[in-house]
C-alpha cells in the first residue's frame, strides 16, 4: 500500500479541476483548518456517506512503561474519534477485495509471491 501525501492530493486536485496547484493547495489547506478549528470547538462534523468525526473525553488512567515497567499517571485528555460513513466503508472494503483477489491471482501465475498472515512475504526458497 502506498502513502499519500497532501501534495500529491493537491496535484489530483488541481488536474481534475482546472484550477492551479496554488488555488487547490489554499482550498485543501482551509478545509484541514477548518476540520481542526471545528473539532477545537468541541463541534462534531459530519459529511455523509463519508463519515463523523467528533471529540470525545479520554479519562485518566494508570499505564505502565513497557521498558522500566514503572507505573505512570496518565492525565484525562480529549481525543478525535472518526466514524467511517457506509458509502466509504463499502468503497474501501471493496477496493482492498480487488486487491487481494488481484494479489492471489498473480501468486497462482507465479508471478508474486503470497503473502503470509503477518503480511510480509515469506523467505526465499520456502
Amino acid at each position: 500500500m502506498a502513502t499519500i501525501t497532501k501534495k500529491e492530493l493537491v496535484n489530483r486536485i488541481a488536474d481534475k479541476t482546472g484550477q492551479t496547484k496554488i488555488i487547490a493547495k489554499e482550498i485543501l489547506q482551509t478545509f484541514l483548518d477548518e476540520i481542526v478549528r471545528e473539532l477545537a470547538l468541541g463541534n462534531r462534523l459530519e459529511f455523509r456517506d463519508f463519515g463523523v468525526f467528533e471529540v470525545k473525553p479520554r479519562r485518566a488512567r494508570r499505564a505502565q512503561n513497557p521498558r522500566t515497567l514503572q507505573k505512570v499517571e496518565v492525565p484525562p485528555k480529549h481525543v478525535v474519534k472518526f466514524k467511517v460513513g457506509r458509502v466509504m466503508r463499502d468503497q474501501v472494503s471493496a477496493g482492498l477485495d480487488r486487491q487481494e483477489r488481484s494479489r492471489a491471482a498473480a501468486a497462482a501465475d507465479g508471478k508474486a509471491r503470497p503473502l503470509t498472515g503477518d503480511g510480509k512475504a515469506p523467505a526465499a526458497g520456502g
